[in-house]
This record gives C-alpha cells, structure tokens and sequence, in this order.
C-alpha cells in the first residue's frame, strides 16, 4: 500500500488528519473523470450512477444500506441541512456540544440562536452530557476524534444519554473515519464526515448517514437530487425522496465522487480495523517515544490516530520539522502528528529524532 503514495518517496507524511496523501488510485480516477468528459461530454447517467456507487460504498464504510446515507459536498452543508428540519422554538430548544467540537458544529448551532435555539458546551465525556441533556434538548452533538487533542470520544454512550433524554444525536466523525471503526447506528441519529483527511481523497464531498427518526423530518434546505424522482424535472411542489436521498441537494460533486470512490476503496480494501491495529501500534511508539524524551502528550491514551504534542512554539517546530522533510500540523500550541495506514515505524522514529533535535521547542 505505501507504493501507492508518491509523495512518501520524498517525505514523511504524517498530517492525515488535515489531508490524505495523495495516492495513484485517486489521481488515476481524476484522469477517468477528465477522460471521460472529454470524449463523451456530458454522461449525466453515467455520473448519476457513480454517486449512487458511491453511496452504497459510504454506507459499507458505515455498516449502514445506502438509503440511509445522503451524498453533501461537506459537513457545513450536511448539518445545515440537519437544523434546516428541527424547530427551535418550542421547549426543546437546547442544542448540547462539546468544548471539543470542530468550528463547523459550533458555529452553525450558534447560528440556531437566531432560530430561537439554545447552546450549551460541555466537556467531552457521557457524565457532563448527562448533566446537560433534558427534555429541553433537541440535538446533542460530539466529535468521534477531537482535532485539537485526539481524543477518541465515547459517542454510543453519549448516544445513550440523547435517547434517555428523547434528543436526537449527531455525531461529527470526519476526524476519525477511515481510521477508527464507526458503526453509524449506535453511534448516532446522524453521522457525518467527508473525504479529506483519512478516507484520503479531495474536499467537495462528504457524507451523511440519517437514521429514520430524522429521515420523517423534512429539511427545507433541499435542491434538485433530494426530489422523489430527479428526471422527471418537476418545480409543482416540495417532493423529498422517502430515503435519506431527501437530505442530498444539488448537482453531486461529480469529479470529488470519482476521487472518493478511489480513496474510500483503498480503506474498505484495507479494512478499518486492520488499519486501527496497525494504526495504533505506531501511536504507541510515538507516545513511548515522546516520553523519553519528556515530551509532553495530550492525551497519551488517546486510542486514535492523531496524537498531540505540547510546544512552545508550534508553528515554529511544525517549519523545523518540514525543513527535515517532515509533514505535520499545528493547533491549539500542539503538534499534530496524525498517523495512517501507509505510515510504519521508520517514519515515527524519524518524528521523534527530529523532535529530539528541535528539544528546545517542546513545552
């Protein structure tokens, strides 16, 4: 598998959690989209068909049919169109998330506020969930991996808590899918996640698994592919698809679901769990590593992909480390160093050498 990502000729590339590599599968798949397009033109059924594959392979990915899964072009548009069908202004008008989330799920529950909805933070765990969520609440939400510490949250728990309480539960896995195994149903009421970071292919599309409760509520932010019947070309009336094809919008990010069937395959070929175990037998060694060296971890037993490491000056030690040819990240004053199924051992001791060189930046 690691043959198949030019860029680790030159690199090590340990920033999954902000863009997969590159691999020739996905590239390959781009030149078949422009292959295609130049010599047929417009191939609408053929494009509709490769959407249509590709739902069936988010809902593989999910463990979940493909009519429970909608086709968005990001998480913004996907929970948008979630609170597009909840009403806020009747009693459960509480809307419950963590300190943790992404800005996307923070930023689109405070637009609620316009909507007459309330926001609450809380701490990423089941028993500060449990203390917020009332009959007051409409959604809960909470990120299967947070991006700033990475963290692997308790999100079935926390599903618990949001069915005890009669409040839907969104989950925001796009930090983890692809690398942490996710069974949509017990996670939550809607899932939702794209195919930048570890499902490795382009941004422009993203996935949202919808469970039935949600599916008999009507978004009224809609468009073209979430109509009953998208040939038939009607504009008499609001007509959503009985699926969560009600949830799509409109015209699919076609060059995207191309990529995306490309990069999802290699994981689903892969396998999630195998890629998991391999996974975290690398973080391991980073975290055994980071410790000899009295680095400071943020979470140590994060159980991820992505393991944070405290700085100084972060941006400073992300530029040391690309200068030694290291790819990694910053937030929140730590290194992300985000490890996947083409990284192994060679390249996490090439991270703690240069962490070892670069001492002087680490908190």
């Amino acid at each position: 598998m690691r043959g198949r990502f030019p860029v680790l000729r030159s690199k090590v590339y340990v920033n999954s959690c902000s863009q997969g590599a590159l691999s020739d599968a996905v590239r390959a798949a781009y030149e078949e989209y422009l292959d295609g397009w130049d010599e047929h033109g417009a191939e609408w059924s053929h494009w509709v068909e490769r959407a249509e594959a590709m739902r069936a392979r988010f809902g593989e990915l999910l463990g979940v049919g493909p009519d429970e899964v909608a086709i968005q072009t990001s998480v913004s548009a996907a929970v948008s169109a979630l609170v597009s069908a909840l009403d806020f202004g009747g009693e459960r008008n509480r809307i419950v998330i963590s300190e943790y989330e992404f800005p996307t799920i923070g930023q689109i529950a405070h637009a609620q506020e316009l909507r007459g909805a309330e926001v609450v933070h809380v701490e990423a765990d089941p028993e500060a969930y449990a203390a917020a969520v009332d009959e007051r609440t409409a959604l809960v939400c909470a990120t299967l991996v947070s991006y700033r510490t990475g963290a692997v949250h308790d999100v079935e728990a926390i599903h618990g808590v949001a069915r005890e309480r009669g409040a839907l539960m969104l989950v925001d896995a796009y930090q983890g899918a692809g690398a942490v195994p996710l069974g949509a149903e017990a996670a939550g009421d809607v899932v939702v996640g794209g195919t930048v970071k570890y499902l490795l292919a382009s941004a422009g599309l993203a996935f949202m698994y919808v469970h039935e409760e949600v599916r008999r509520r009507l978004p009224t932010q809609t468009g073209w592919f979430a109509d009953e019947d998208i040939f038939e070309m009607q504009i008499e009336r609001y007509r959503p698809h009985p699926s969560a094809r009600r949830f799509d919008a409109g015209t699919p990010p076609v060059p995207n679901i191309y990529a995306g069937l490309a990069g999802v395959g290699l994981i689903l070929d892969a396998g999630v769990e195998r890629i998991r175990d391999h996974v975290a037998g690398l973080a391991e060694r980073l975290v055994d590593g980071c410790a000899e060296l009295g680095a400071q971890v943020v979470v140590p037993d994060g159980r991820g992909p992505l393991v944070c490491v405290r700085s100084t000056d972060a941006p400073a030690l992300v530029r040391s480390l690309a200068a030694d040819g290291i790819v990694a990240s910053e937030r929140d004053s730590n290194l992300r160093v985000s490890l996947h199924l083409y990284n192994v051992e060679d390249d996490v001791d090439a991270v703690l050498a240069a962490l070892a060189r670069h001492r002087a930046l680490l908190a």
